[in-house]
């Protein structure tokens, strides 16, 4: 009998490897369920890569059903020829990337307003150790809103931006950072800077600034007792709004902490008036590889598992 010829139509290209890696895990778990949790997809998309990858090498691989996971004669082949093929491609990435142990090239990233002032700045830290992988990386860094921000990492003028998690866009991957808390603030100028019996009732009698920006559901009902006289862009104008004396407003504490030490501002009820907001890098998805954004990010986790390590006594 004689053996039927493999014919892959046109090129190898990431379908193909994507197809073939997810092929390896399930060879390698035993099955489609066992799979599962490897490869981090359900058990119908892992069925629906196999049925393309069978489609385009025109075979089947395997049998599956009840009598469990098994090989075809084929699929054992196809499976050889994976293993030597994935082991390829990754001994050229290995070269490729020794070749860069003197990184060259851009990051473009996009940072919201007042995060220079959190503790743990692991982006500042991040960014230093990149640096000093080479003198060849340039670091270019735009300061906007969030929305600005989101908006450039999808188009691709930005590889990647620190931003609030407010909503998921579907386009985005997200890489959660830390989580900063803002409370409410007056003035040293202000009426209530002296009052040590202020209330919430006491509270929404006087003039409030309050974001113009975009704020999740539960962050906008911190907002609800107060009394809307000013409006912000950003948490710079809400602190200049604070400093005339005329108005109270939210800020984040690490961002306040300046003038709360030089007596020019005090937290307002900390028990009542307070909210947690969420930070997270984004990149775009499928976007195309760069040494320069995956070394920053290499960095970024190192800084984070050593913070988590300490534990919160550190920061």
């Amino acid at each position: 009998m004689s053996q039927r010829k493999i014919t892959l139509m046109g090129q190898l290209g990431d379908v193909d490897l994507r197809l073939l890696r997810i092929f390896r895990k399930v060879v390698e778990c035993g099955g489609f369920s066992s799979a599962e949790v490897d490869l981090n997809i359900s058990r119908a998309a892992i069925s629906m890569a196999m049925s393309d990858l069978e489609a385009r090498l025109s075979m089947r691989l395997c049998q599956r059903g009840r009598s469990g996971f098994q090989l075809t004669s084929e699929g054992q082949a196809v499976f050889d020829a994976t293993m030597q093929l994935l082991a390829a491609v990754e001994d050229f990435r290995t070269r490729v990337n020794g070749l860069h142990s003197q990184l060259t090239g851009e990051l473009n990233i996009g940072i919201t307003d007042n995060l220079v002032t959190m503790p743990n700045m692991h982006i500042t830290e991040a960014l230093r150790a990149l640096k000093a992988r080479g003198d060849r990386v340039h670091i270019n860094i735009r300061m906007a809103p969030p929305g600005d921000i989101e908006m450039a990492v999808l188009e691709g003028s930005l590889h990647t931006g620190a931003v609030p998690r407010l909503k998921a866009i579907p386009g985005l991957d997200y890489v959660p950072l830390y989580e900063e808390r803002s409370a409410l603030y007056c003035s040293s100028r202000h009426p209530l800077f002296e009052d040590r019996a202020t209330g919430p009732d006491r509270i929404a009698e006087y003039d409030a600034v309050v974001p113009s920006y975009a704020q999740t559901p539960e962050i906008r009902k911190a907002y609800e007792s107060l009394k809307p006289m000013a409006s912000a862009t950003d948490r710079e104008g809400v602190a200049f709004l604070v400093l005339t004396g005329s108005y109270i407003g939210f800020l984040p504490t690490h961002f306040a902490q300046r003038w709360v030490e030089q007596g020019e501002m005090k937290q307002l009820c900390p028990d009542d008036f307070g909210y947690e907001t969420s930070y997270c890098l984004i990149t775009r998805k499928g976007r195309p590889p760069n040494l320069v954004l995956e070394s920053f990010f290499e960095a970024l986790d190192d800084l984070m598992d050593e913070w988590r390590r300490a534990g919160p006594a550190s920061g």
